[in-house]
């Protein structure tokens, strides 16, 4: 494999190491829960390392545009999203914005528009009004793949078609925009939430690790959170410099929702060249690093060192890059994790 990597990735380099990074974020103050949380300060640390560090924030669509038409991406754009449209982040986040003139995305639930702590209408069309990208998070920030007992999937998926519609209706109603943007409520999804967001035309964001490239799926986007206790400047400057580590998953391997103890392994086919096998690192979330298989130049599976833990759970693979010094492939595979018995772990 290493012989063919040096006939290859000079040619390549220009498309593999194409990439971009969206950051997200929920609060931006110091007394809303940690987990969504950044301080004010904190907030603006992030902003100006992007400034000191030539790092150049764009807008959301501009990095969807690029995948869609193929196009690579000029190095270090950035993107900036919130979600939930909380009333901290125009208090707090949106001044040191306007400072650094960054544009930036709020996903928003119109059934939380105007109740407490959360953004009303007139303020949002403001924001909208000045530029910034309003797009759709769910009519009540209710997790798609949590289907109710009493439910088959198809009406429960009916039932989320009429909500993810009227709620871009709304959007366009309230702003005149509608980009047909849809951030997963908690970052979960299945396979088959991902075809019914592309058969309604959307292109869907997720909630898990990794730079954003061409060959990214527009049906999960990923973004990195960058809340406590991730927002340091030492793990932003590693999210920043991250590349796509293109990596596709087949049949149950693409499956996110299992019993605990259900699923026992998973197989990756990979489809970047710029890196030794050797140094591929995956890491678990609650289990720490694993033994990595290589089944042959593109395949390389993992035998689970325990049995996934309940909830969200993180398999994070990363790599050095051969023809990007100090830079990393970074690839994240999410599962949910459901209780013995099939019940779903608290929100």
């Amino acid at each position: 494999m290493f012989t063919r990597l040096l006939i290859l990735f000079f040619a390549l380099a220009p498309l593999l190491t194409s990439a971009a990074v969206i950051l997200q974020y929920h609060h931006v103050s110091e007394n809303t829960p940690p987990s969504t949380s950044i301080a004010p300060a904190q907030f603006k640390m992030h902003m100006q390392y992007l400034k000191d560090n030539g790092f150049k924030v764009v807008p959301l669509n501009q990095i969807v545009d690029a995948i869609k038409h193929q196009q690579l991406m000029t190095n270090k754009w950035v993107a900036i999203t919130f979600d939930d449209a909380y009333q901290d982040i125009v208090e707090n986040g949106t001044p040191i914005l306007e400072e650094f003139n960054y544009p930036y995305t709020m996903f928003i639930n119109p059934g939380a528009v105007s109740k407490a702590g959360h953004l009303g209408w007139e303020e949002i069309k403001q924001l909208a009004s000045n530029g910034v990208i309003i797009a759709n998070h769910g009519l009540e920030h209710q997790s798609i793949a949590r289907i109710p007992a009493h439910m088959d999937e198809k009406t429960w998926l009916e039932q989320q078609s009429k909500e993810l519609l009227e709620t871009e209706q709304l959007i366009k109603q309230h702003t005149g925009q509608s980009w047909h943007y849809f951030a997963y409520p908690y970052g979960e999804f299945t396979p088959k939430i991902q075809q019914w967001l592309r058969d309604h035309g959307f292109v869907g964001f997720s909630q898990q690790s990794g730079a954003a490239g061409i060959s990214s799926d527009l049906s999960i986007i990923p973004r990195f959170p960058v809340s406590k206790p991730y927002d340091q400047l030492s793990s932003l400057r590693d999210k920043l410099n991250s590349l796509p580590l293109a990596i596709t998953l087949e049949e149950s391997n693409a499956q996110t929702i299992f019993e605990y103890g259900q699923s026992k392994s998973i197989t990756f086919n990979i489809e970047v060249d710029d890196f030794l096998p050797s140094q591929l690192n995956c890491y678990i979330s609650g289990l720490g690093r694993q033994k990595i298989k290589w089944l042959n130049e593109q395949q390389f599976s993992i035998t689970y060192s325990n049995d996934l833990p309940i909830g969200r759970v993180r398999c994070n693979c990363t790599a050095p890059s051969i023809s990007e010094r100090g830079r990393f492939y970074w690839y994240s595979k999410p599962w949910f994790v459901l209780k013995e018995g099939g019940t779903w772990y608290p929100l």
